[in-house]
C-alpha cells in the first residue's frame, strides 16, 4: 500500500551507522522483507508480485530494521 516504508540502519564500518530507507511509492505497491542465507532483502512489490525496486544488506551488519505500515483510513466516524 502507497506509503509503507522500510527503515535499515547499518554498521558501514567507518564508525557511523547509514540509514536506508524503501518506501511504496505508487499506490498499489507494497514494501516486502524476506531473510535468506544471510541476507536480507527489502523489496518495493507491485500488486502482481513483480519486484520493481530490491535492496540486499547482510544480516551480520544491520543494526535496525524498522516497518512503518501506511496509516489506513479510519472507518470508525461513518454514522448509520
Amino acid at each position: 500500500m502507497k506509503g509503507d516504508r522500510v527503515e535499515i540502519v547499518i554498521d558501514a564500518g567507518n564508525g557511523s551507522p547509514r540509514t536506508y530507507e524503501i518506501s511504496a511509492t505508487r499506490a498499489g505497491r507494497r514494501v516486502e522483507v524476506a531473510n535468506r542465507r544471510g541476507l536480507v532483502e527489502v523489496s518495493e512489490v507491485t500488486r502482481s508480485g513483480t519486484a520493481v525496486r530490491t535492496a540486499r544488506f547482510m544480516s551480520s551488519r544491520i543494526l535496525a530494521l524498522v516497518e512503518h505500515p501506511a496509516d489506513e483510513p479510519d472507518d470508525t466516524d461513518a454514522t448509520g
